[in-house]
């Protein structure tokens, strides 16, 4: 039997783009033709098209016309336009993460749909600076760019295919089973996402990210923890449980006047915050705290425990024991993938022999792409976007206030 076809189109060329494209060649269940890629830079999007053998387009209007999926992997201050774009012709929009934000007035976006997504930092020292601004006119302008996207998904026959991969990692859905036949309550779960410092040339600029560490990892296991909360909500009561309320407090570390730099941190962020933690009220009263930062060593550490009324699950992201090595010469990896944001590769070490399937990343585009051709249900969809973008921006109003609890305003 003939597998139905989806075209797919690539908004950007960075290091998220490259990823999504090694990641559409594991969806079974259709066909997928990537049309070709987008980016404002021509030589960056010439580069993008020729290593992998697909067309590349002058402008996003043409792209969006030639595909089914616009995969929206440009610079967060970018993905309203575009994602509003692609619905208004009717397709659907895959949308990385952070979904949305608030990037002062005209913040990023550049010339155009395409934003900059380049590393030039020319200007940065301008007026506007995330870190000193009042937050409250950002979770105004978050929570409307957020309404935007939702209603323009409402009058289109296109969908959000919401891209946090922590939803389809293979620990997570496992929990989701645990949760779903055992009817568990969770009461209460603590993640964290932190690393090193980000790819992005643009991260560390607020009007391009939207934010720093609260947006820019701790994204991850909020969302988990939120889709967690919804997965026992419709299977204990047919509803889901949502937020309620946050309390959050951030840092720059990196910038505090006593810190000795040894060299292995990322530092040259502009106005963005290194450190947050944020605590989150669910509408059961059941708890949630996640940690994020840029000042972690020894790789990415993403993870999440669940703490149930029947059960307590630990969600190892990354790093993952599925292979332990020792090296005793540096010299000797130097052609071997090891993980992602690893200093050394000398000594033991946990070899990612399969880091996207473990991150969610097959299961995902699997996912997304059977919703596109089959409209099947989406367990990462634009409400629970809506609803990390709200609980991230009440966090940093919070934060402001010292930690003052906020209520959540759900969309």
């Amino acid at each position: 039997m003939k597998k139905k076809t989806v075209r797919a189109g690539i908004a950007g060329s960075g290091f998220a783009a490259a990823f999504h494209f090694e990641a559409l060649s594991r969806v079974y269940s259709v066909d997928v033709e990537v049309a070709g890629v987008y980016s404002p830079t021509r030589e960056n999007r010439e580069r993008f098209a020729a290593r992998r053998s697909i067309p590349c387009f002058g402008s996003l209007e043409e792209l969006i016309d030639a595909c089914d999926v616009l995969h929206v992997c440009t610079p967060p201050s970018t993905h309203e336009p575009i994602t509003v774009a692609a619905l208004e012709r009717d397709v659907s929009a895959l949308v990385e993460k952070p979904f949305t934000g608030w990037f002062g007035e005209g913040g990023g976006k550049g010339g155009g749909h395409g934003g900059t997504g380049r590393g030039d930092r020319a200007g940065d020292a301008g007026a506007f600076k995330g870190n000193t601004a009042p937050k409250e006119p950002f979770l105004q302008g978050a929570l409307d760019s957020t309404r935007r996207m939702l209603e323009a998904e409402k009058a289109s026959r296109g969908r959000i295919l919401y891209a946090e991969n922590w939803v389809y990692a293979p620990a997570i859905q496992k929990e989701r089973e645990i949760i779903e036949k055992t009817g568990a309550q969770v009461l209460w779960m603590h993640g964290e996402e932190a690393h090193s410092g980000s790819h992005s040339p643009v991260y560390g600029i607020w009007r391009y990210a939207g934010g720093g560490s609260l947006i820019g990892k701790g994204c991850h296991p909020l969302t988990a923890a939120l889709y967690l909360k919804r997965v026992e909500g419709r299977a204990r009561g047919g509803e889901p449980i949502r937020p309620r309320a946050v309390s959050a407090r951030t840092a720059e570390l990196t910038r505090l006047e006593g810190f000795v730099d040894a060299g292995h941190l990322r530092t040259d962020y502009d106005d963005v915050e290194d450190f947050a933690m944020i605590h989150v009220v669910f509408e059961d009263g059941t708890l949630a705290d996640v940690f994020a930062s840029e000042i972690v060593l020894g790789g990415v550490h993403n993870w999440i425990e669940v703490c149930a009324n029947n059960h307590r699950t630990v969600c190892n992201i990354n790093p993952n024991t599925v292979m332990q090595t020792y090296n005793p010469l540096e010299e000797s990896f130097n052609d071997i993938y090891v993980v992602e944001k690893i200093e050394t590769k000398q000594g033991w070490s946990n070899p990612a022999p399969d880091e996207g399937l473990l991150t969610g990343y097959p299961a995902e585009m699997e996912a997304f792409y059977r919703a596109a051709a089959f409209d099947e249900p989406l367990e990462s969809d634009g409400s629970l976007a809506a609803d990390t973008i709200s609980a991230v921006y009440s966090g940093y109003l919070s934060a402001e206030r010292g930690g003052a609890e906020l209520v959540v305003t759900l969309l």
